[in-house]
């Protein structure tokens, strides 16, 4: 893809290497010289020390023909502009940091997809680490849906039953799914189905649309998570 990344901050940077590492033809615009430099010293891309709120900034950084643009900037109001103008160049796909939740509607009604403040997101995740260990990785889904990893351990009332037997037993709720599950010494993820039966050492991918409470990891065989 041909991106361009619009700042080449805390948050940018990441994406750049990501980006470049990953065979795009990668365009950066940033204001401050010395980052700007920094990475065109480091990073196999086309970086342009300018203001990217300029048409012509973005003109110059091949906007008529770029795949997407990401605005990473610390200033909500730049990273606004920035996504209003490449409107005007039809960029397929306009993404861009929020860093005040009060700005994301506008955002929205503009037509850009968004990511909250990436701090924000860090800190939340963090704290869930610590308040709920059982938990692998999560994704929240809504106010109280929830996407989950979760290994079963050898307590788990789940353990050795198929996922026919946990319907008929009505060991998880009908609002809880395992979408996904890997196991060592296959090759990647598998789609369980009704035969299939669920080990010890599983890792599993779950959907439950009130959440990981604790009494649902309790299914799994984590009981850490009502002391954490």
């Amino acid at each position: 893809m041909y991106i361009i990344i619009v700042g080449a901050g805390d948050i940018g940077t990441p994406l750049i290497d990501i980006a470049t590492r990953s065979g795009n033809e990668v365009v950066v615009v940033e204001r401050d010289a010395q980052k700007a430099d920094e990475i065109a010293g480091e990073y196999d891309c086309l970086v342009l020390n300018a203001d990217a709120t300029a048409k012509e900034t973005l003109v110059d950084a091949g906007a008529e023909r770029a795949d997407a643009i990401v605005s990473t900037t610390e200033q909500d109001a730049t990273n606004v502009m920035v996504c209003l103008l490449a409107e005007e160049f039809d960029i397929p796909a306009i993404m861009s940091v929020v860093h005040n939740p009060e700005h994301m509607t506008l955002f929205r009604q503009i037509g850009v997809n968004t990511i909250e403040n990436p701090q924000q997101l860090i800190a939340e995740h963090l704290y869930r680490a610590v308040s709920r260990p059982a938990i692998v990785d999560y994704m929240r889904i809504s106010e109280e849906a929830e996407v989950f990893e979760i290994t079963v351990t050898e307590d788990a009332p789940i353990a050795g039953k198929t996922l026919s037997e946990v319907g008929e037993q009505e060991v998880l709720s009908d609002e809880v799914l395992i979408i996904a599950l890997e196991r060592d010494g296959e090759d990647g993820p598998l789609t369980p189905r009704g035969e299939t039966r669920i080990e010890v050492g599983d890792l599993l991918t779950v959907y439950s649309a009130f959440g990981a409470s604790p009494e649902l990891t309790d299914l799994f065989g984590h009981y850490e998570d009502r002391t954490a």
